[in-house]
């Protein structure tokens, strides 16, 4: 049966508390460190004023939580991760969302960092499919996107963490294709958004799988 953890709390003090390479991968997307929301990431006619309060990608992650990434996971996948070189080593596999529109004012395309040894892919999803997900964070990656990273990690994962889990669509994406799922999530709203979407995953029947999966209760640590 399946099981998944969703943890109300700081990666950085959750993450030294799993094992080395105990969960078989990470699908995560850190804040960049770009404040997005004043970059020009954020326009109102885009729609984004709801997000303007969260100040959420004022900082990049430190150097640490990549560390701790990298010790308890075999595979990894890390959007965003042009603005982390420094942080990871070189690799030969990058994988790239294609947003199928040129010259939009956000970019063409989104890069994840990946730390397979395995050939370049190019993912194409034009931005008017994704808005069939509901946005509910400023760079929520859309379920299909996710659903081809895990497609990407050889062998096939039965464990994912994300430690940025925002508004919980790796977790989504795990409820559907069976796959047991721990996230972490250091903002009190997302972290609701994120056990509701993710709850609701487990009870709908999903393109991907058979049968709706019965999961264990959500386990919550830290402070509310």
């Amino acid at each position: 049966s399946m099981s998944y953890q969703l943890i109300y709390g700081d990666c950085l003090e959750v993450m030294p508390t799993l094992g080395s390479g105990s969960v078989d991968a990470v699908i995560t997307d850190p804040p960049y460190g770009i404040d997005f929301e004043n970059s020009g990431g954020m326009t109102l006619a885009g729609g984004w004023n709801q997000f303007k309060k969260y100040g959420w990608d004022k900082e990049r992650p430190q150097q640490k939580i990549f560390d701790e990434i990298l010790r308890v996971s075999k595979n990894q996948i890390i959007w965003g991760g042009n603005y982390f070189t420094d942080y990871l080593p070189p690799t030969m596999q990058w994988l790239m969302w294609d947003k199928g529109q040129r010259n939009f004012s956000l970019a063409d395309f989104e890069m994840a960092w990946s730390s397979q040894r395995r050939a370049s892919r190019v993912f194409e999803y034009s931005r008017a499919a994704a808005l069939v997900d509901e946005k509910v964070h400023p760079t929520q990656k859309p379920i299909a996107v996710i659903k081809w990273c895990v497609e990407q990690i050889r062998p096939r994962p039965k464990t994912i963490l994300d430690p940025f889990m925002g508004s919980g669509t790796t977790g989504v994406v795990c409820a559907q294709l069976g796959i047991d799922f721990i996230g972490i999530e250091i903002n009190a709203e997302y972290f609701a958004i994120a056990q509701r979407r993710i709850e609701e995953a487990t009870y709908q029947p999903s393109l991907f799988a058979p049968q709706p999966t019965q999961w264990e209760p959500v386990a919550m640590f830290g402070d509310d």
